[in-house]
């Protein structure tokens, strides 16, 4: 439904220029109708956090692409980030003597400082000193096939998808962002505060971080209401 509500978007756009244009009149416009979709409908697309572990594992590290992707996946599985912000980091966002990581959001366009944490700064040191870099590039993420060049979100995707089906693991879903569900599930279930956790993930508003309340099923039990019970049920079991 949503491939076909972008498609019927397009079309309605198309047919708003003709009439704008004088080609066709007015009013077709109107007739069609896309598919209704519902915010939050869905539920996040998210994994058991020792799937996320054992997929971590199962990267093999004796190769170049390997400790590449290693550091990609540990990068969105620690700090919950987006493709696109992984495949943007540069080597002076890697605040070294400072131990922490600016992140440069490309959807929100608003920075994000994160703490760099041990095993995060180790992963980074081994994929910077063991994989070569081609190329005059401040990217952190570079493609390690030819040609050469900046690593594109869209890699990082097809790249989770060949790692996940290597795995063996029941791995459902094609991109990265389980993995940032998965990590923002991981948090709350920790009982960290949705302001940290909304922090951390770079959400402009509370309602983006409160749909992973939706996952926290036995905390959902405890406040759950009893089903009332019509008063002529009550005197036919009594």
């Amino acid at each position: 439904r949503v491939s076909l509500q972008k498609a019927t978007s397009t079309l309605r756009n198309f047919l708003r220029f003709m009439v704008v244009e004088e080609v066709i009149p007015p009013g077709l416009e109107n007739q069609v109708d896309a598919p209704r979709i519902y915010r939050q409908e869905k539920l996040p697309r998210s994994l058991p956090w020792s799937t996320v572990r054992a997929f971590l594992q199962s990267i093999d590290r004796n190769t170049a692409v390997g400790k590449r992707d290693y550091a990609i996946f540990s990068l969105i599985a620690t700090y919950g980030l987006r493709a696109c912000d992984v495949a943007n980091l540069k080597l002076e966002d890697i605040k070294w003597r400072t131990k922490c990581i600016r992140i440069r959001q490309a959807k929100t366009g608003s920075p994000l400082e994160l703490p760099l944490i041990d095993e995060v700064g180790s992963v980074l040191y081994n994929y910077l000193k063991g994989v070569p870099r081609y190329g005059d590039y401040r990217h952190v993420f570079l493609r390690l096939e030819a040609p050469g060049g900046i690593l594109k979100p869209q890699a990082v995707s097809r790249a989770f998808g060949r790692w996940a089906q290597k795995s063996g693991l029941d791995i459902p879903y094609k991109g990265t962002h389980c993995l940032r569900h998965s990590f923002a599930l991981h948090m709350c279930r920790q009982d960290i505060s949705l302001k940290t956790i909304g922090d951390i993930l770079g959400h402009r508003i509370p309602e983006s971080t409160a749909g992973y309340i939706r996952l926290k099923t036995e905390d959902l039990r405890e406040v759950a209401l009893n089903v009332p019970v019509p008063i002529e049920v009550q005197k036919e079991v009594h």
